[in-house]
């Protein structure tokens, strides 16, 4: 299970950010997915809780946005959400296409941080 290995590095990012604004403690990790970034949502969400497991982030929760996937089609000269990631076709026009534009994200996208540490100069 590759994702238990992507939670302890999210989590270690995750810290790394937060202790570098003074954090005690995280509440809440916002995290972008696409659809073909090969993670399993549910396995990451169960590795997340290991992995935070002894940091600031233990208690806190994985939020997960989940990102179609948009291609170009170049018929079309638009960008277009495939309805099934089975088929790389233009789901207007039906052209084959392999210009993914979205959704092999894998994305911290932002910490909400519940206690901060002040430091007077």
């Amino acid at each position: 299970m590759h994702e238990l290995s992507i939670a302890y590095s999210l989590v270690a990012t995750a810290e790394e950010a937060a202790l570098q604004v003074g954090a005690n403690q995280v509440d809440v990790v916002h995290l972008r997915l696409g659809q073909l970034s090969g993670v399993v949502k549910d396995a990451l969400l169960f590795g997340y809780d290991i992995a935070t497991e002894g940091t600031i982030l233990a208690g806190s929760t994985l939020q997960i946005e989940e990102v179609p996937v948009v291609v170009y089609c170049a018929e079309c000269d638009a960008e277009r959400q495939l309805p099934n990631i089975q088929y790389f076709r233009c789901p207007t026009c039906g052209t084959p296409t392999g210009d993914i534009r979205q959704g092999k994200e894998l994305e911290l996208v932002s910490l909400e941080i519940a206690d901060y540490e002040t430091t007077h100069s």
